[in-house]
């Protein structure tokens, strides 16, 4: 019995020095970390167009003003439909009245205003996935100039409606690229890729093709583009051995 336990803290005493052994090995080299950025980025075109314009009427008495916004509203909505918008996205917007005065000034100094008329305004959206039709009717808009309508256009923006899924694409080449480099660096150097630290998403980013936009901390999201550049950047910390 008594040989026996001495057996046993035999073992024991060389299970603890291999234990402390190997403990001190892993701190006096503990594993190294590099830090990897990747990229993914992907061209699109997009999908959806919103374009808005505007309409003024403008008369000393209201009610004359309005009435002849209404006019205008009616030419409006005829003109947009004769040109393949379907009336479902047609969306007019509340009127807006503005009293419009001058200024009066004696010798410099202002002594009141003189009342000129009432400016109405309303302004009407479209949007639509039939981008080249809106593209169209935004161009000749100004069509409605020969009808008596004071017309005012905006430049159409442009959306996609497959964000989401683009983005998870995205992720997926961001995270692939930042592989490739971290085991491209630890291959370099004589080491082995090991685990995965972290993993940490850039900032989302869409600028028009070919423009010159600067990439911004909050990021960018043009609307202006109808072909735009999509980008996003993955940073991955790995173990090195």
């Amino acid at each position: 019995m008594k040989h026996a336990s001495s057996i046993i803290f035999g073992i024991s005493i060389v299970l603890a020095a291999y234990f402390l052994g190997n403990a001190y090995q892993q701190r006096a080299n503990p594993p190294q970390v590099i830090s990897v950025t990747g990229l993914g980025n992907e061209n699109f075109i997009s999908d959806l167009i919103v374009w808005e314009g505007s309409f003024t009427a403008f008369n000393t008495d209201l009610k004359t003003a309005f009435e002849q916004l209404n006019r205008d509203k009616e030419i409006v909505r005829n003109y947009l439909i004769s040109k393949g918008i379907p009336t479902d996205n047609i969306i007019f917007n509340s009127v807006q009245t503005l009293e419009q005065r001058d200024n009066k000034y004696d010798n410099g100094n202002y002594v009141g205003s003189i009342f000129r008329g009432y400016s109405l305004t309303q302004s009407v959206s479209i949007e639509s996935e039939d981008v080249a039709l809106v593209e169209q009717v935004a161009r000749e808009i100004t069509e409605l100039l020969n009808k008596g309508v004071q017309f005012t256009s905006s430049p159409p923006r442009y959306y996609y409606t497959q964000l989401a899924d683009l983005k998870v694409k995205m992720i997926a080449q961001a995270t692939e690229d930042a592989r490739l480099r971290a085991e491209n660096i630890a291959d370099n150097a004589g080491g082995t890729l090991g685990d995965l630290i972290s993993a940490k998403m850039g900032v989302f980013q869409i600028t028009g093709q070919n423009s010159d936009e600067a990439f911004s901390w909050g990021g960018v999201y043009n609307t202006a583009s109808k072909k735009k550049t999509a980008s996003i950047t993955m940073r991955l910390d790995y173990n090195v051995y």
